[in-house]
């Protein structure tokens, strides 16, 4: 596959703050990469070095085989981008937004009807910005990100704050273009569905370090495709040490809650055996739940935190 963005051992230092530490990455054309990380993570400051917005103080950034320095302006028309946040003039609607932003690369009108079709909303064409509610106004930026039908489309957590609806919608407007274009995205989040869903590769970020990469699948797999066993037993008071002290299963124990978690790599085989050694120890299960690792739980193993601390 054709590589379209290209990023080379790439270092960058705020004073003592060293928020991107050596980073590769390869995206090719038509690709949807997550960069998946916490806040501070150096998410943003990597994209934004891909931007051209900071420059690396050491490292290489290669759009399409070329350096930023000399090729600004062939780069930049190449680019869609959303930002985090994005201010507009209150009191111009949403179609006079997208003709401004259209004016930019010289695009017709038709262009941003077009454009409010894809984002969803035609009926919206008339209202002043201010009046739109936060969905709206990222699906607007979104609109204006895509107005010149960029090559890269590079998107920095285009949906935190949003509602679980709204955030849904710019979902649905992200599959479309991955299924109709080829272009290319970058997304940076720290919402785990998100990146599951819409991102055929994701780079798990943090310290401005890559901790794993890969797809879902290999990521969850290396993970040793775990089974997580969530349980409580009818009996209140158990000797702790019957469970924990076990060698056959790592069982945690909560004796304050009566909750235990076992993890399980065979849950074919392991699963039967597990309830047999409580069945034996006269040990009655009063509710059991299982869940395959998550990205969550990935993390978790890499860093001993979860994804939102």
């Amino acid at each position: 596959m054709k590589p379209v963005i290209e990023v080379k051992g790439v270092h960058k230092s705020f004073k003592t703050v060293k928020a991107v530490r050596g980073i590769d990455l390869c995206i090719n054309e038509g690709q949807f990469l997550a960069l998946l990380g916490p806040n501070g993570a150096g998410k943003t400051t990597l994209v934004e070095m891909i931007e051209g917005i900071q420059k690396p103080d050491k490292g290489e950034i290669l759009i399409m085989g070329k350096k930023w320095k000399g090729n600004e302006n062939e780069l930049h028309q190449l680019i869609g981008l959303s930002l985090q946040e994005t201010y507009y003039t209150d009191k111009l609607t949403v179609l006079e937004t997208l003709k401004l932003f259209a004016s930019f690369y010289n695009l017709p009108v038709e262009r941003c009807l077009e454009i409010m079709d894809i984002i969803r909303l035609t009926e919206k064409r008339k209202a002043y910005v201010v009046n739109l509610s936060g969905g709206q106004r990222q699906r607007l930026s979104l609109g204006i990100a895509l107005l010149s039908n960029p090559k890269i489309l590079l998107l920095d957590e285009p949906t935190t704050g949003l509602d679980p609806l709204a955030r849904r919608e710019v979902w649905e407007i992200l599959l479309d273009l991955k299924k109709k274009s080829n272009t290319s995205m970058i997304l940076t989040t720290h919402y785990m569905e998100e990146a599951e869903q819409l991102c055929d590769y994701i780079v798990i970020i943090d310290n401005g370090e890559i901790l794993k990469e890969g797809t879902l699948k290999q990521l969850l797999e290396d993970n040793n495709g775990e089974n997580i066993v969530n349980f409580t037993l009818e009996e209140v008071h158990i000797s702790p040490e019957l469970l924990i002290g076990n060698k056959r299963f790592n069982i945690q124990w909560d004796a304050v809650t009566g909750r235990g978690e076992v993890v399980l790599s065979q849950l074919e085989n392991e699963l039967p055996e597990f309830l047999g050694f409580l069945h034996t120890n006269n040990l009655r299960i009063k509710h059991l739940e299982c869940q395959r690792k998550t990205l969550d739980d990935l993390f978790t193993s890499l860093t001993g935190r979860h994804l939102h601390e």
